[in-house]
Formats: C-alpha cells, structure tokens, sequence
C-alpha cells in the first residue's frame, strides 16, 4: 500500500475536476434530443472520435489483462488480441463506409434495415438486452475488477470503497454529458494515460531491483518470455496462440471492440462520423494506435514484474491484504506501480482513472442506446417525445452502472473473463461479415448463430462436458480444440437455418440493396431479378470490396511490421528492427497510393 502527498491527489482530484466540468459544460447541449445524446448530431471529425475509440480500448482492465498474458504466455500470447487487427482492417476499409451509408442510429437498428417481419424485430429487441445489458455488463465489471484490483493493492480500499470512488464520477457525467461529453472527455484521457503508461515503464525498468533495459532483458524470468512468435517447436502453443487466432478466431468470433464487420461502440463511432471519409479516416487512426504504438508500454511493465515478482506467492507475501480470490498474474501491473515516486505516482494513477472513466462512459452511452432505440422505443412507448427519450437514456446509463459494479465483486480474474467472452461468441463473426454481401442470409441466420454459439459456450465453461471433452489430460479432444469446435457447430447450424428457412422478402432486399449498394456476386441474383421488373437497384458505383481487400492487406503488413519493428529496437535487435521499419515504410507508402484510389470513390 502507499501514500499519496499533496502533489498526487492535487493531480487526481484536478483530473476529476476537469473531466466533471466537461461533462456539465456540454450537458445542455447533448441533452437537446436522443440523436445529440447518443451519436452528438452525427457531426463529428475523424481525428477526435479515433481518440476516442483509442481511449475506449484503454481500459483498467487492459494493461492488467496484458500483463496476466506476458507472465502465463509470453509476449506472444497477445496474439490472442494482435489478431483483431485483421478484422480491424476489414471495418476500416470496408465496412466503415457501409455503416455510414446505412444512416441508422445504432447498429442494431440496422436488423430491421436488412431483415423483415416479426424475426427482424426479435433479433433486434433481444439483442438490445443480450448486447445493451447483459454482456455490456459483464465488459464493464471486468474492467471494474482491474479497479477494484488497483485501489486494493495501491491504496488499501475495499472492493466497495473502489466501486463507489470510481464509479461515481463516471456515471454523473455519462449521465448528464451524452455521447459528446463522453468523445470530448476522451480527447483529454487518450493524452492523461498514454502519458501515465509510457511515464511508468520508463521508470519501473530502471528502478534497482529490475537494473534497467540491458538488465531486464538478460533476466532469466524474462529470456524465455521475449518472442513476439511463438516457439515453432512447441505445436500445442504455436496452435493456441497463433494459428487459431489468425486463422479462425479474427473472423469467427464476436468481441466488444472488435466485431467483425464492425458493431458496438465502434459502430457508433463510425454513425456519429461527418461522412464515410472521416468514418474511415477514425478507424485506421484507431488500428494503428491500439496495434502499433499503445502494447509495448504495458509488455515492459509485465516484464520487469518477472524480476521483482516472479511468481503468485510472492505476490501474496508483498500484499497480504489482497483477497485469495481476487489474486492472480493480473495483480502484477499494479504491485509494480506502487513503486513509483510522488508526482509520477499522481499521475499514473490518474491516467489508470482516466482510462476506466473512458472505457466505462463509452459502455454506458453505448448500452444505453441501445436501450432507449432498440427496446425502450420499439416496444414500450414508440410515440416516446425526445426530451422522454433523453430521460429513459440517462435513467439507464445509471442502472447499467450499478449491476456492473454488483458484478465486478463477485469476479476474480481478468483473462478468464476474456476468453469466456472469446468462446461466447465464437462462430457468430462469419455472419456479420457476409450479410452486408449475401442476399441469402437472413434474420434465423442470426438468432440460430447467436443461441446455438451462447448454449454451447455455457455446456462447454460451465458444466462437465468442457472437461470431458476438452480437459488436458482427460479430455476426448485437445484443450485448443475448444474454440474451433464451437465455430464449427455455429456455423454449421446458422448454415442449416439459413437455407431451411424463406430467405428475406424482395421488398426488404431490393429496399437494402438500393439504399447500401453493397455490390459484388452475391446480390447478383437479387438485382438481375429487380432489373428483370423494371426496376433498376443499381447506381453504377464501383464495387469497393476488392480494393478494400488490398488496403487492409497492406494495412496489415504496416501496422504488424511497426509493432514487431517497435518491439525489436526496444530488444536491442537492430537488424530485424531496420528491415521491418523499412517494410513499415514500403507498405505504408503503397498504401498511401491505394487509398487515394479509394477515397476519390467516396462520396
């Protein structure tokens, strides 16, 4: 436990100050109807809201969570999360565009955009519950958890001394600031924790026990933990940590922040947006930052706690105080913070606040919407006035906080939580990928997918079948084999669905068609069909998948070669650092090249 001095609490309650000021500065403003409250008018630059998304992504829980995956797997054990950049890419180059074409006002909204009849309803209403509640409560309480986890080992709060402190704050100005006070706040927390994160790997790696860069990287904890891939020689982990997520899990499984074909709150980024460039323009911001630049602070803080904290025991003997169920790997970034100096010390732990203020405030506007558009207004009151739609808005927000503090107290650790989320969604991505460009899928394409993926997530967590099917060492199947399984059923089952039900009326498709212009060989039955009846669907624009294709693929090969680049001049690997900042440069200008290509396609 520590001590705060003047110098540190003057930063952090200044840092409340400021950001509770935002919050009523902008509150008249963003509470003059729903579209204000929850997408700011749909008026918004691209560089402001890719802060956004970057400080969204920042979370409390992030660096634990990253810190938990470097001391059990290795830096390479982040490809379970490096891989998203790929379905990351996808939604920048083209699914970003589309989102904005839609003009819808969640992307749940865009069910009854796409489907028709009663099955387009359902999914929308019991999405805005499974999505808006239920599993927007489980993210928050995960990062309310890496809170909880912090103030324990820092401060010596209790659960609930966290819970309210933090908490408090946060919902009072989600509550009165809308989606506006929530981006403009991000603006000022993207800079309070990216300045706290790069301030605290540069001093814990010097400190005395850890002896620097030189030192930390000859430790014998930390030798064996280097590798950006991961050992080759070792099947089992090579599948686990790379194959799998760069073969399946990017495009296969559903994750907040990372849904492939886009959704959640990057969705609603991308709906507040001015247009489709800035739209684009805010997503490859945010792929760039949260890939390329933001892990190696957070990999060097897990590292150096390989020396001063080796293992869970010693963990428990330097804080006693920390609960045996609250205790695990992911404890670790926050023993090493506690040996930071005043000043540095405020400031840290004013950007670990701003990072949990920004995440949560984004979870809030966004379960919230979902909420007052998706359910409340659907199927309560659809003669609902603005001003009432504002109230029930505010009035949610609240209550998500609430049950995801209730939650984060009874959970334990951060990367179990990750990978149940991972598994709960497995098999749905495919779906949310081909339905912007194949007519036949349909709504019981996705209520099969989503149900059969969540039944088989909780047989296979929750109940003996995951261990007599997946368990190490008495399991049918191997332990890795798990994930892909349920991806297999999943889709299997939403296949079988998709062609044993009617496919979407042609009013719905051809009114999707002309509205979206989705383009390419799976909508050419539906426009020959229209055209067949004089009706042309049509505008004559270019289909932009195969380009968008290229983009994210050049995208790609810049953005991984500037982490692997990043991560070798910190290693000292000098050679392997100038080729990949060369290939970073290459790819980067190439890209440059196509995406003025694209961009003079864009209205």
């Amino acid at each position: 436990m520590i001590s705060l001095n003047t110098w540190d609490i003057l930063i952090i309650f200044g840092f409340f100050a400021i950001t509770l000021g935002i919050g009523l500065y902008v509150s008249k403003s963003s509470g003059k109807d729903s579209s204000e409250f929850f997408l700011s008018g749909k008026s918004m630059p691209w560089w402001l809201l890719g802060i956004s998304m970057v400080a969204t992504t920042f979370s409390t829980d992030t660096p634990n969570l990253v810190t938990d995956i470097v001391r059990t797997n290795g830096v390479s054990g982040n490809w379970v999360w490096w891989a998203f950049l790929l379905t990351g890419l996808l939604t920048v180059f083209i699914y970003a565009r589309l989102w904005r074409k839609s003009n819808v006002n969640t992307d749940l909204e865009f069910y009854e955009l796409r489907y028709g009849g009663k099955p387009a309803r359902f999914l929308r209403g019991f999405r805005s519950i499974y999505l808006g509640v239920i599993f927007n409560v489980i993210t928050m309480s995960a990062v309310t958890l890496a809170a909880i986890k912090i103030g324990g080992i820092m401060l010596g709060l209790e659960p609930w001394q966290t819970v309210v402190s933090a908490g408090l704050i946060t919902v009072i100005f989600s509550a009165v600031g809308g989606f506006k006070g929530v981006v403009y706040t991000d603006f000022l927390l993207f800079f309070v924790a990216m300045g706290g994160a790069i301030g605290a790997a540069y001093y814990l790696v010097n400190i005395p026990e850890v002896g620097g860069l030189e030192a930390l990287l000859s430790n014998e904890n930390v030798k064996a933990k280097l590798d950006i891939l991961p050992d080759t020689s070792n099947t089992k982990t090579l599948i686990t940590l790379l194959i799998i997520p760069l073969a399946v899990q990017w495009w296969s499984s559903w994750y907040p922040g990372s849904e492939p074909g886009g959704g959640g709150y990057i969705a609603q980024r991308m709906l507040s947006a001015k247009n489709e460039k800035h739209a684009i323009g805010a997503t490859f911001f945010f792929n760039i930052m949260h890939y390329a630049m933001r892990p190696w602070p957070w990999i060097l803080v897990a590292l150096a706690s390989l020396v001063v904290f080796p293992d869970l025991e010693s963990l428990q003997q330097a804080f006693p105080i920390v609960a045996d169920d609250k205790l695990g790997h992911d404890l670790a970034y926050s023993a090493m913070l506690t040996k930071l100096p005043s000043g540095l010390l405020g400031l840290v732990l004013a950007s670990l606040v701003a990072a949990y203020m920004s995440t949560i405030s984004t979870q809030l506007n966004w379960g919230s919407s979902y909420i007052v558009y998706d359910f409340y207004k659907q199927r309560v009151n659809p003669n609902a006035s603005e001003k009432r739609l504002v109230a029930v808005g505010r009035i949610s927000t609240v209550g998500l906080m609430i049950l995801s503090a209730l939650l984060a107290l009874l959970l334990q650790n951060a990367l179990q939580l990750f990978e149940v989320l991972l598994v709960f969604g497995a098999g749905t991505g495919l779906i949310f990928i081909l339905r912007w460009f194949w007519w036949r899928i349909n709504a019981w394409s996705e209520i099969t997918a989503m149900f059969v993926s969540g039944i088989l997530s909780l047989l296979f967590k929750l109940t003996p079948l995951g261990d007599y099917l997946f368990a190490t060492e008495i399991g049918i199947l191997p332990d890795w084999m798990e994930y892909p399984t349920v991806v297999l059923i999943t889709t299997a089952a939403w296949l079988i669905a998709t062609y044993s039900t009617a496919p979407e009326s042609n009013e719905v498709l051809n009114s999707f068609y002309k509205k979206i212009n989705p383009g390419g060989p799976g909508w050419k039955k539906i426009v020959e069909e229209a055209r067949a009846e004089g009706t042309e669907l049509d505008n004559g624009e270019k289909w932009s998948v195969p380009s968008g294709i290229q983009a994210m693929l050049y995208g790609t090969v810049l953005i991984y070669s500037l982490l692997f680049a990043t991560g070798y001049w910190i290693y000292g690997r000098w050679t392997g650092a100038l080729i990949l900042t060369a290939v970073a440069i290459l790819s980067g200008s190439v890209l440059i090249l196509k995406w003025r290509q694209i961009k003079a396609t864009i209205t």
